[in-house]
């Protein structure tokens, strides 16, 4: 077996394992609704394609921040959806705030857009984004809830994660008081 071969069998092993993980942290999903069958599979398929970049690129470093960027993400959010005690909207809890789903699916992008560039990243945002429209369709979270999610992952990501060195200009998001806009850095 090549080299490569090796390298891509331990990254579908790696994503594999990552899909069992998640699903044993997040449940099962429980959705009858096509739409939110779909966000269940994605939530956990966006980290995964994230996690998995960092096998198909060699990236330790990048595995390393994935693990601590991602554990952030599930602390923060759990920990807010333990502190506010927010309904659901069909009245299932009261963990509502913010969306899991839309937190975790949020963070995969985010990281893969962080660590590789926003080249790579644009599907898994519009997938993300996705997740967070299914979420609210299933009257799960309200619009609040979701974007809530999504801040918390990409903000995750985008604090514990460095760009890959060989990226030659990073494109991130700043924000000040009366500011907001996008920063590019990079070598030309």
């Amino acid at each position: 077996m090549s080299a490569m071969r090796r390298h891509r069998s331990r990254a579908a092993k790696a994503a594999l394992l990552f899909l069992v993980a998640a699903a044993l942290l997040f449940g099962r999903p429980a959705a009858a609704d096509t739409s939110e069958d779909a966000g269940d599979v994605l939530r956990l398929a966006i980290p995964a394609a994230a996690f998995a970049m960092t096998f198909r690129r060699d990236d330790r470093d990048g595995r390393r921040q994935f693990y601590r960027s991602f554990a952030a993400n599930i602390g923060a959010t759990f920990a807010l959806k333990a502190l506010v005690d927010d309904e659901r909207p069909d009245g299932s809890g009261d963990d509502s705030f913010p969306s899991g789903h839309a937190s975790v699916a949020f963070h995969g992008a985010a990281f893969i857009h962080r660590r590789y560039g926003i080249r790579r990243a644009w599907p898994a945002y519009l997938l993300a984004g996705y997740v967070g429209v299914s979420r609210i369709d299933a009257d799960k979270h309200d619009e609040a809830d979701v974007v809530a999610g999504a801040a918390i992952g990409t903000a995750a990501a985008f604090l514990l994660t460095d760009p890959h060195p060989d990226r030659r200009a990073v494109v991130v998001p700043a924000a000040a008081e009366g500011y907001a806009g996008i920063t590019v850095l990079g070598r030309f």
